[in-house]
């Protein structure tokens, strides 16, 4: 087996947010921790649930993923104090009958994940539980003379509107609504696609010709990671 990569890896220009993995298994963990990584995800590994709690002393995470069956502290009593301390929770478990699903979410949990799992899924559901928490994407953004109206589907540069294709503008959308973060090309397609069985190579494209339209630097390429969209709200 290949060491873990380490915890608390970031891409460059600022921390992307922290993941608190806690989960028992060590092929399971050390897997997990590796797909998240590489999505550009900050990771905090655990081993159970009282060993995530002594990890929020020392630092509180943005987002956690809890699988529910472990030794001392189990995932739904670990989510029931998680939550309590305002830390979202996306549980991690092999059950996938209708109780167990119920069973997390009254325990407080954001979402629920069944094992096995696809990593792009995972990761674009704890980008879906931080967006909830922040609340509604600004209505109407502007990065330099680039103003995006979000709800009305326009975008204008220097007062004149641009055509964007129906792909473009949600590639679009799925950045601004992380803004700030580096999202994965994976992460785009899941977010942007209904389908992750696309062609990594599709969300390049769709940023040059955002790019050609938009200017050079509306969109910035943070590399071996991904994308990014730094802007404030107007």
């Amino acid at each position: 087996m290949t060491p873990p990569a380490p915890a608390h890896t970031a891409p460059p220009g600022g921390p992307s947010p922290l993941v608190l993995l806690a989960e028992d298994d060590p092929d399971v963990r050390e897997t997990t921790q590796l797909l998240l990584l590489r999505r550009g995800w900050r990771v905090t590994p655990t081993a159970d649930g009282v060993e995530a709690l002594e990890t929020v002393d020392v630092e509180m995470p943005d987002v956690a993923v809890v699988d529910v069956a472990m030794p001392r502290l189990n995932g739904l009593d670990l989510t029931g104090r998680l939550t309590a301390l305002g830390v979202p929770v996306v549980l991690l478990t092999a059950r996938s009958l209708p109780v167990d699903e119920v069973q997390g979410l009254a325990a407080g949990a954001d979402d629920y994940v069944t094992k096995p799992f696809d990593a792009d899924v995972l990761s674009a559901r704890l980008h879906a539980v931080l967006r909830r928490r922040r609340g509604p994407a600004a209505e109407v953004t502007t990065v330099g003379d680039v103003r995006i109206d979000v709800a009305g589907r326009r975008v204008d540069r220097a007062g004149a509107t641009v055509p964007l294709s129906s792909v473009e503008f949600r590639v679009l959308e799925a950045l601004l609504r992380n803004r700030g973060a580096v999202l994965s090309r994976e992460q785009v397609i899941a977010m942007a696609w209904d389908s992750t069985w696309q062609d990594p190579r599709i969300v390049d494209t769709n940023v040059q010709r955002l790019r050609r339209k938009l200017g050079p630097d509306v969109i910035e390429t943070v590399r071996g990671f991904g994308y990014r969209i730094e802007v404030a709200p107007s």
